[in-house]
């Protein structure tokens, strides 16, 4: 490799990992304009308060763009002063003529980098939330269409009692409503700009200040931070990222749960597999891994392992220190990037989910009836016999069922105590999983109709 030639290092550069269009939002000359816009929008706003003459608002507003600050010199003249936004300063000034003297009049730093990183979060959360009422779209229909689809439910990986994979998938749905929830409330605090100055007081901004912050966020279409100091405070960073971690975790439990299906073992749920050209192992042909989902996992924990330095860059020394700018360099776009992803990936997950609804069936017989002892309980229990009694009776005969591997009902048929209370018809009715589902169904219903409504009320 010739010196000097630089090859990208990272997956999401390399184009393995991440939306075009949210790398679009972070992608560096996006990320100039976006400075850009708010050095215009600051220059009008002194020109709407009379601070500098309106021709000269004009001249830097149209200067104000990556046709004229170009990537290239901006990072010529970062390399001689070793500051990078008064790099864009000096070459928005040089394109503006005699009116660059009015370039970032009364301005600090992070007024333009805190103010533009509003603006690319703005557009990165749009671009999130639209992917999640995308699974959540489809969360719904698969949880209507599958409300009556009897399986095993698990508890610590054992069969526990059937359920449907509809109230299965409801239960995905309704995560993913509040993680929508948290997201839209997170918007609120995260999208804000200032123009405050160097320690927040607004002093080198002169008598207009106020206004001219009113009028530069109206101008951008952003609400303004009640109150900063050189820097927007980093709480509200953070709690974006940790409630992305908690998206991130709701997509990975999912992604698990169908990792855990596709076990030939289990073999009920499957991500889509293409026959015809995909490649499993480089050594096992049969081989049909769910990729996707790991693929999933794997990428939450990294976007979980982003919480702790977006935790610490809440702490700043007095007015500002500079822990927190090349962290964030990395967080932010990384956090978006990511989720963003995840958010697309599971799309494609859910979107080709197959389901085995005979594999289920067969499934259900596996523990030979055992798994509805609670239901034979409850029938003992409604015919007379003591609850405690009809559960240590019915334990010692699963234990034997699992032992001797003889159908439950054979042992139920044939025990004394339980024919005193249970009919030939009472035992075949407790053993039947499609009578023992309780509100399951209903329950689909209700909430399948209120997440429906929860999103007609938004649109």
């Amino acid at each position: 490799m010739l010196l000097g030639m630089l090859m990208p290092i990272l997956p999401i550069d390399t184009g393995r990992y991440g939306t075009k269009e949210m790398k679009l939002i972070f992608e560096e000359e996006n990320r100039l304009q976006r400075m850009l816009d708010v050095e215009a929008a600051l220059a009008w706003a002194h020109a709407e308060v009379g601070d500098i003459p309106r021709e000269d608002a004009e001249k830097i507003m149209k200067k104000a763009s990556t046709r004229y600050v170009k990537l290239k010199r901006v990072k010529e003249v970062e390399q001689k002063i070793k500051h990078d936004l008064a790099s864009i300063v000096r070459v928005l000034a040089e394109q503006s003529g005699s009116s660059g003297t009015y370039v970032h009049l009364g301005a600090t730093s992070y007024d333009i980098i805190d103010t533009a990183n509003a603006l690319l979060l703005k557009d990165a959360l749009g671009l999130i939330e639209h992917k999640m009422e995308r699974v959540e779209d489809i969360l719904i229909e698969k949880a209507d269409k599958h409300k009556g689809t009897i399986m095993a439910g698990r508890t610590h990986g054992q069969h526990a009692l059937p359920i449907t994979l509809g109230f299965k998938i409801a239960n995905w749905m309704r995560e993913t409503a509040r993680n929508l929830q948290r997201i839209k409330q997170c918007r609120e605090r995260l999208i804000v700009g200032k123009m405050s100055g160097a320690v927040g007081t607004q002093a080198g901004l002169g008598r207009h200040a106020a206004k001219i912050q009113e009028l530069v966020m109206k101008k951008l279409g952003i609400e303004l931070a009640d109150i900063s100091t050189q820097i927007v405070q980093r709480d509200r960073h953070a709690e974006m990222v940790c409630v992305f971690a908690i998206c991130a975790s709701s997509l990975d439990n999912i992604a698990t749960e169908i990792r855990e299906f596709q076990r030939p073992e289990i073999a009920e749920l499957f991500e889509a597999f293409e026959y015809k050209k995909q490649v499993g192992s480089s050594t096992m042909p049969h081989k049909r891994n769910p990729e996707i989902c790991e693929r999933i996992c794997g990428l939450a924990k990294v976007l979980r392992g982003l919480v702790g330095p977006s935790l610490e860059n809440v702490v700043t020394w007095h007015e500002r220190d500079l822990t927190q700018s090349s962290s964030e360099r990395f967080i932010i776009p990384e956090a978006c990037v990511l989720l963003d992803y995840m958010l697309f990936l599971m799309i494609d997950v859910l979107t080709n989910l197959r389901v085995d609804k005979s594999r289920m069936q067969r499934n259900l017989k596996i523990t030979e009836g055992r798994m509805m002892s609670e239901a034979v309980m409850s029938t003992l229990f409604e015919k007379g016999m003591n609850r405690q009694e009809a559960h240590e009776l019915l334990r010692k005969l699963t234990v034997e069922s699992e032992i001797e591997d003889r159908p439950f009902r054979d042992l139920l048929t044939e025990n004394k105590e339980i024919r005193r209370f249970l009919t030939d018809k009472n035992i075949t009715d407790a053993l039947n999983p499609m009578k023992y589902l309780g509100t399951a169904i209903e329950q689909v219903d209700i909430i399948v109709e209120k997440t429906r409504r929860e999103r007609r009320k938004k649109a």
